[in-house]
């Protein structure tokens, strides 16, 4: 057989979560929590993408209504309680969020991505958001949460500022637009899409479908 395999049949070879986030999401971060378990147990591997969801939501006619509406932004609140509970993970929110670099810290997690270290990064940035906060607007306090990680926290950053990475980030909010991502978390088992935190038991399906 020559001819390319399917995203579907790439998936059950590789078990690939294909998982679309951002950092100012928290529900992306109670996703985070879960997926690597997630995919530890089904034999797969969590491919992470970083994309700027605001630009995105822009694309694709999407609105952030949480911002928007005080109702939903309540009644989020209160949901965000219920998974942390259930999950038992640290939960709070940030009171420097809205002075954060994000589209940055996106950029950075390229570079972790290209080094094969994508995954401790992105724990590390997401638990300094939502979990145990910290103001990341800080210069010394991003490059310390990076050392604690593992990584050389001034080079790293460096190397996210420079053109190559801003154009990197840009074409995988296009491509993530494309594929059909319309907000976050956002994960895909092959050509099978699921949105939202609350859909991970779908994803635990697909992948028993993909083995």
């Amino acid at each position: 057989r020559r001819y390319p395999l399917s995203p579907l049949e790439t998936a059950k070879m590789t078990c690939t979560i294909d998982y679309y986030f951002a950092f100012m999401s928290p529900y992306a971060y109670l996703a985070h929590t879960q997926l690597p378990k997630i995919a530890a147990e089904h034999g797969a591997t969590v491919a992470y993408r970083p994309f700027r969801i605001l630009e995105l939501m822009k694309l694709v006619g999407n609105r952030p209504t949480t911002i928007e509406c005080a109702n939903k932004n309540r009644y989020a609140g209160a949901d965000l309680k219920r998974w942390v509970k259930r999950y038992n993970v640290d939960f709070a929110r940030n009171p420097n969020s809205k002075s954060f670099d994000f589209a940055e810290l996106d950029r950075a997690a390229l570079v972790a991505i290209a080094d094969g270290r994508g995954a401790a990064y992105v724990t590390a940035i997401f638990a300094a958001i939502w979990g145990k906060p910290e103001d990341l607007s800080q210069r010394t306090v991003l490059q310390a949460v990076l050392s604690r990680a593992g990584f050389d926290s001034k080079h790293l950053l460096e190397r996210a500022n420079a053109e190559t990475i801003t154009a990197q980030l840009d074409a995988a909010t296009n491509a993530a637009a494309e594929r059909g991502v319309f907000g976050a978390p956002t994960m895909f088992i092959g050509e099978q899409m699921f949105f939202g935190n609350d859909r991970l038991d779908f994803v635990v399906e697909a992948l028993r479908s993909a083995a």
